[in-house]
Order: structure tokens, then C-alpha cells, then sequence
């Protein structure tokens, strides 16, 4: 049996992290570590080994692109895949969002059933 998914969830809404975590602990038995902002994920992604990333778009301080710029931008995290979090979504927003080098995005609310199924389809796991 392989190890479990390990995903860290940036977001600085208390509720969604909540709901990501519990969602994908329980739906999905992936290990999941939640922050609420751009700087505890920054700090987090580089001490931890991670399967995947999910940032919120827009966060105080350190928004949802800068944290991608600095995760793309260190040698630990330069390579697991980022799927971004937002309430926002325009046409417009996605090439934006795809030049940022992420794997997907995710708008919210996200349907917590099945937001596993949609992280695993998204990066190409098994499920």
C-alpha cells in the first residue's frame, strides 16, 4: 500500500480550509496541512514533502501569484504542482493564472465531495 497524498492548502479563509482539509481527509485519506497565509505555506512547502499544493488567489500580504512566483522560485517546492483557489473567475483570469506555471484552478465554492476527484483528475493521479 502506498503512502498517502500529502497536499498543503493556502488559504486565508478559516472555513475553506477547513472544508478542504476535512473533505480530503476524509473523502480522499490524504494528509493535508492548512495555513492561512501566503508566508506559513512559503515556510511549510519548504520543510515538508508534498504531493500538492492548493493557494488561494487572493490573500492579505502575500497574494495567491506571489506565492506561486516564490514556490516556482525555490529549489523544494520548484516542481509540485499548484492548483490555485479563487471566487473570482473571468476568461481573462486563466491565462493570467496559467502563465504562472499551475497545474489547474479550482473556483470556490468548490464542491467538497468531490474536490479529491477533481485535485486527482487535474494533476493525472490515480484515484
Amino acid at each position: 500500500m502506498s503512502a498517502p497524498r500529502r497536499v498543503l492548502v493556502i488559504d486565508d479563509d478559516n472555513e475553506v480550509r477547513e472544508v478542504a482539509r476535512v473533505s480530503l481527509e476524509l473523502m480522499a485519506g490524504w494528509q493535508v496541512l492548512a495555513v492561512g497565509s501566503g508566508h506559513e505555506g512559503l515556510a511549510i512547502a519548504a520543510a515538508e514533502p508534498l504531493d500538492a499544493i492548493l493557494v488561494d488567489v487572493m490573500m492579505p500580504d502575500l497574494d495567491g501569484a506571489a506565492t506561486v512566483a516564490a514556490l516556482r522560485a525555490a529549489a523544494p517546492t520548484c516542481d509540485v504542482p499548484v492548483i490555485l483557489l479563487t471566487a473570482v473567475m473571468q476568461d481573462d483570469h486563466w491565462h493570467r493564472f496559467h502563465g504562472l506555471g499551475v497545474a489547474g484552478v479550482i473556483a470556490k465554492p468548490f464542491d467538497a465531495i468531490h474536490l479529491a476527484d477533481t485535485i486527482a483528475t487535474t494533476l493525472g493521479w490515480d484515484h
